[in-house]
Order: C-alpha cells, then sequence, then structure tokens
C-alpha cells in the first residue's frame, strides 16, 4: 500500500436541510440520485458553459463535502454562497480541518464509508482517498504527492485550477465520459450551452493524455503545441488539444 498527502487539494463543506437540492441546481450532475455510498465527480460552471471549478463530491454525515483545487477554495466558497439565497445551506471553506491523503494499491473496501470521524472513499481501482481531521491524522505517508497526481493523470481525471479556471466547457476534459454531467436532469448554471455543445457536435478541442518531451517542466495553464496544459507529473500529462 503507498500512501501520499495531498496538499494541492481543498475541502469545501456544503451542509443544511436543503444541501442536496441545492447542489443539485448547481452541479453538472444528478445529485438527487447519487447515493451515500458513492462520491461523484462533478463540475461547476459559469453561466456561458465554462468550468468554474471541478469536484469530488463526498456525501458526509452533515452534508457533502467538495474537493478542489487548493487555490480556488476560498473563492468557489465565496462565489457558491451567494446563489443560496433562502435555501437552507451553510457553505463554508473547511480546508485546513482536513488532512487529505491518496492511497493507492490498496486491498480496502470499494464502499464509501464514515468511521470515526474519518472517511475512506473509493475513486478508482484499488485507489481511494482518504479523509481524516487534521489534528488527529492515523496515517504514516510512504510516497509524495507527484506519485498520487500521475496516478489522477492517468486515470484521466482532471482538475481545474484557478490557471484554468473559465476555459473549458466540461466535455473538453472529458467529464461528460467520466460520469461528471448529466443531460437529462435539468438546468444549472450553463446548462444550455453543455447540451448543445454536446448534441450539436461543437466541441473541437479534448483533454488527451501525453508524454512530457524531455525534462521540460509543463504547468497548468500553459501553452503547449496548439493545446492547454491541464496537469502534469512525472512526466505525463493532461492537455486539452484540438481533435
Amino acid at each position: 500500500m503507498e500512501c501520499a498527502r495531498l496538499n494541492r487539494y481543498g475541502l469545501l463543506s456544503v451542509s443544511g436541510e436543503d444541501a442536496r437540492e441545492f447542489l443539485h441546481a448547481q452541479l453538472t450532475i444528478d445529485m438527487r440520485n447519487l447515493p451515500r455510498s458513492r462520491a461523484g465527480l462533478a463540475g461547476w460552471c459559469s453561466a456561458k458553459g465554462r468550468l468554474l471549478a471541478t469536484f469530488l463530491v463526498v456525501p458526509a454525515p452533515q452534508g457533502f463535502l467538495l474537493q478542489l483545487s487548493r487555490d480556488l477554495a476560498p473563492a468557489i466558497a465565496k462565489r457558491l454562497s451567494m446563489f443560496v439565497l433562502r435555501s437552507k445551506v451553510k457553505i463554508a471553506d473547511d480546508s485546513d480541518r482536513w488532512a487529505q491523503f491518496g492511497v493507492w494499491n490498496a486491498d480496502w473496501n470499494e464502499i464509501l464509508a464514515w468511521d470515526g470521524g474519518r472517511a475512506t472513499v473509493p475513486v478508482g481501482e484499488r485507489r481511494f482517498l482518504r479523509l481524516e481531521p487534521v489534528d488527529a491524522t492515523s496515517l504514516s505517508p510512504n510516497a509524495d504527492e507527484e506519485a498520487w497526481t500521475l496516478q489522477e493523470i492517468r486515470a484521466g481525471r482532471p482538475l481545474i485550477t484557478a490557471a484554468t479556471q473559465d476555459q473549458f466547457v466540461p466535455q473538453m476534459v472529458n467529464l461528460e465520459a467520466l460520469g461528471g454531467v448529466d443531460f437529462q436532469k435539468g438546468c444549472y448554471p450553463g446548462q444550455e450551452i453543455v447540451a448543445r455543445a454536446q448534441y450539436r457536435g461543437q466541441v473541437k478541442r479534448r483533454m488527451v493524455h501525453l508524454r512530457a518531451p524531455g525534462e521540460r517542466d509543463l504547468r497548468p495553464g500553459q501553452d503547449y503545441n496548439g493545446g492547454v496544459v491541464v496537469d502534469s507529473a512525472g512526466g505525463e500529462l493532461l492537455a486539452v488539444m484540438p481533435e
């Protein structure tokens, strides 16, 4: 089993009796039918259908936790809160309350579970996100975060950061292929544009997995051979490229 402490992610908490309905109206997935035993990938879009953030949505005892790029967490918490209006929902940036670990090559239960205030979240074959209170961690990392990032890149999972925010419709980063877009659920910000891109074949750029040339250090948002880097680690990258 390999384990890495994750520092590039933040966590938002969305709690209150209207939390599920609120997120259903904001995110690209069908939150009404997301089971408590499973996390889901989702996007949050601008009115123009461009991704402001990608989330791993984790059902929690008091609502939901949204894992996202840490550099976006404060601004996204503030912006998402603007849409609460009269809903019984509380949104908070809880990034500093949680320690996040990526665990892989682990023979753990493949069902999301909470135990003693800790969560074990399956995210792939023998791959897990572990969430623990920052002052009561139980895991000892034996790998670095770049190794986990490389696992994510190979799984084709996009992470929108400040450098790539508001650039891509969800299909450009293959979010629909990963189950992160529901085309039957109804309205959410940017929904008409996302649906039009899907059904009218307007997506002319797609995210692909590539090898980085030589020792070149590529970063999210950087131009690369006519495309844009989404993520990079260990000599491999995800980039949105012209088809």
